[in-house]
């Protein structure tokens, strides 16, 4: 009797795997004819896939910030939307010219910058900074001409007769000597009355 009871449990409990494998295979069966889940997609969230990516921000430098020209726009405000004084903004005007406290304190005008270029030490201040020149030789050339049609020497070539033309001071009340910083000319007018001296040369900075 025991044996039999015992028979039937082990059938009964063959009998339930069996079902179960069925039941497992049945569902995959179904799931393989009807396919994956269908996708959910959430519009109330951003697809960041079509979001424009944004570009790496440059790392700050300190040594990069723009000189604070502010105290030379004092009296030279024209230059302050020059092209060149720009293209040197992050230098600012006291690389070239110095600190100059003395020059900026006197209303006189008569105390010139600390740093003054005449023609020999253009190029030389100039390849301080910048070591190579681009430009193809033709076109150096063709706009010296343009530039400076009085000029016929190469050797006489400067980088500021085609760069920084726009620099120079057209109205003058004081001209000095670039080498000694004595004063040459100095040009007295009455009050309420416009200063307008010479245009300056070519080499003038």
């Amino acid at each position: 009797m025991m044996r039999c009871v015992g028979g039937v449990v082990c059938v009964a409990m063959a009998a339930l795997g069996l079902a179960a494998v069925m039941c497992h295979t049945l569902r995959a069966q179904d799931q393989r004819k009807s396919g994956p889940p269908p996708l959910k997609v959430d519009k109330s969230a951003p697809l960041l896939l079509d979001e424009p990516k944004e570009k790496p921000k440059p790392p700050t430098d300190p040594s990069k910030k723009m000189a604070d020209n502010a105290p030379c726009y004092v009296c030279h405000e024209n230059f302050r939307e020059e092209p060149f004084v720009k293209e040197h903004a992050k230098d600012g005007c006291v690389a070239c010219h110095g600190d100059s406290p003395r020059h900026m304190e006197d209303e006189g005008h008569l105390t010139p910058p600390d740093l003054m270029f005449w023609p020999e030490v253009i190029e030389p201040r100039c390849r301080v900074c910048h070591r190579t020149h681009n430009a193809p030789a033709v076109k150096v050339i063709a706009q010296w001409q343009k530039l400076c049609p009085n000029k016929t020497d190469p050797k006489s070539l400067l980088c500021t007769d085609c760069h920084g033309t726009e620099h120079r001071l057209k109205d003058r009340t004081v001209r000095w000597d670039k080498k000694t910083g004595k004063v040459l000319e100095r040009k007295v007018v009455a009050d309420k009355e416009k200063t307008c001296a010479s245009d300056a040369p070519q080499e003038d900075m």
